[in-house]
């Protein structure tokens, strides 16, 4: 089995990789070929139980997308985005990269023939207010973003070219991933993670918004897990409706907070300071706040139980299992 994992230099993409270089198999199926793109040079793995390939290039630069199916591979991971902060800012790159660089795939893989597997990460941000409880399946698409706009188009484009026989694809509507590991990135909810895993670091961290916001999330450990679920599905299962919202935590920022407090201590969660940032506090207040996720659920998609957990999972992936004085 020949994989692709577009956007290989991300976290996502770097935590998917070492699962697949660990279990050597996807879906009982040995992996004979492993291929990593990303705009960065993706790091190529010291250990080698298969052949790896890696590719630098934009996606949405034409050609790159057709050299990167040339020689057919089985499963697409389509990992790849201008993440929400910057396509908001930056209007022209985030269609560029987010839009044009996923047709571009799509078409590419078209003009090949052949019918891969196609996970398409989508968003929560494809969801927009007024939200009157938890998102349903049958919930409207209504973006309040650039970013979400994006994938809403990415979400339409897998679905007609998986009806066509183009592909056989499935879109996940992640979660904010949280902890996430390393620096801040460039998304809105960056803070999300910060407020853990800065303080976790001995480090301060800036909360840009009320303690009152709400958000649903997943640990990094649960995203691999919803994309190598997604590769391995009985998509037949899946119908017409090829994308599904991931289940997920809800909890405020106050819940979080408390949390962190229980995990690690009052003096660590005294490390997070409040400035307020009205882009973020806008672009945050028209995000769903928690979602359902049952169709996920019954198909056998699964995320922590509580916040409680997912900091566990940052601590014990993340940190050795210490945390800072």
């Amino acid at each position: 089995m020949h994989i692709l994992v577009i956007g290989g230099a991300g976290m996502i993409g770097r935590k998917l990789v070492e699962r697949l270089l660990h279990e050597k198999k996807l879906g009982g199926n040995a992996i004979s070929k492993l291929s990593l793109q990303d705009v960065v040079p993706p790091v190529e793995p010291r250990e080698k139980p298969f052949e790896i390939s890696t590719r630098t290039g934009d996606l949405s630069v034409p050609g790159e997308a057709a050299a990167l199916v040339a020689d057919n591979p089985d499963v697409i991971f389509h990992l790849a985005a201008i993440v929400s902060g910057e396509a908001e800012t930056d209007f022209e790159k985030g269609y560029r990269i987010n839009l044009d660089g996923t047709r571009f795939l799509f078409d590419a893989i078209r003009a090949r023939a052949y019918l891969p597997r196609i996970v398409f990460t989508s968003s929560a941000a494809v969801y927009g207010a007024p939200f009157d409880g938890p998102i349903r399946d049958d919930f409207h698409l209504t973006p309040l973003t650039s970013y979400g706009t994006q994938k809403a188009m990415g979400e339409l484009l897998l679905a007609d070219y998986t009806r066509r026989g183009f592909f056989d694809g499935i879109g996940l509507r992640l979660p904010t991933i949280c902890v996430r590991p390393g620096k801040p990135n460039k998304a809105a909810s960056s803070f999300f993670s910060g407020i853990i895993r800065e303080p976790l670091a001995g480090e301060e961290a800036i909360l840009p918004v009320p303690d009152t916001v709400r958000h649903g999330h997943a640990s990094p450990r649960a995203a691999v897990g919803f994309l190598v679920h997604a590769a391995t599905l009985d998509t037949s299962k899946v119908g017409s409706r090829r994308s599904l919202a991931m289940p997920s935590v809800s909890v405020t920022v106050a819940e979080q907070i408390e949390a962190l407090k229980r995990v690690a201590g009052a003096k660590v969660a005294a490390r997070i300071k409040r400035k307020p940032d009205p882009l973020i506090e806008r672009i945050v207040s028209g995000w769903p706040q928690e979602i359902e996720g049952k169709r996920a659920r019954e198909l056998g998609f699964r995320s922590e139980a509580s916040f409680d957990e997912i900091i566990k999972v940052h601590i014990e992936d993340e940190l050795g299992g210490k945390i800072a004085a």
